[in-house]
């Protein structure tokens, strides 16, 4: 995968995505007792940074170093430098520094299915037995429903999809539902049908 876009966007002072945590990372990980964890292409590093001050060691796994750099800052902010790692690597080719990890986060990673498939499997291979692997994008249905985000099939994930994915690599499924949720656009955040998956490796 080629990082140029996506450091081209991160090529701002703002945070493109916010400082604020995801919604639905709050809403399945405040009650997971705080370990070790990954967030595969995590970004500008907002879901990683509210892990570490709820006491994890958490590693932010991106291939755009400035998108890194602003992570890195706000981990400094919020006081929680010394909890946060980061490696600059593609989700499809990287060595985790913490691996085994107790959690494994994936947060709106759209790309091609078959590359989809080899970022869970490395997302995955990272986790220890019995550990968590939370997932959360925009949904197939939304071109469905004419919703707004991204509009490529090719890029987005299904609860069928996203439950024959996850028995494939060997995780049993806890929760794996269509949510309602919103997707930032120029226009400011509009609706947007939401896939969620939470799932232990076996």
């Amino acid at each position: 995968m080629d990082p140029t876009a996506w450091i081209k966007k991160y090529d701002t002072p703002d945070y493109v995505y916010t400082k604020d945590v995801n919604a639905f990372v709050v809403e399945f990980l405040s009650d997971v007792k705080p370990g070790t964890a990954i967030d595969l292409a995590g970004g500008e590093g907002r879901n990683a940074v509210w892990l570490a001050q709820r006491g994890w060691r958490v590693e932010n796994i991106d291939f755009a170093q400035n998108a890194l750099d602003k992570y890195l800052a706000l981990a400094a902010e919020r006081g929680v430098a010394d909890r946060c790692l980061a490696t600059c690597a593609s989700a499809l080719e990287f060595t985790s520094q913490l691996a085994p990890v107790d959690l494994a986060l994936v947060a709106y990673l759209h790309i091609y299915n078959h590359q989809f498939e080899v970022a869970m499997a490395n997302a995955v291979a990272c986790l220890k037995p019995g550990g968590t692997l939370f997932g959360v994008w925009h949904a197939l249905e939304n071109i469905q429903h004419n919703s707004h985000g991204p509009q490529n099939p090719d890029t987005l994930p299904s609860v069928q999809s996203l439950t024959a994915l996850a028995t494939k690599l060997g995780l049993t499924v806890k929760v794996c539902e269509n949510r309602d949720g919103k997707v930032r656009t120029d226009e400011g955040p509009k609706p947007s049908v939401t896939v969620i998956l939470l799932a232990t490796k076996d």
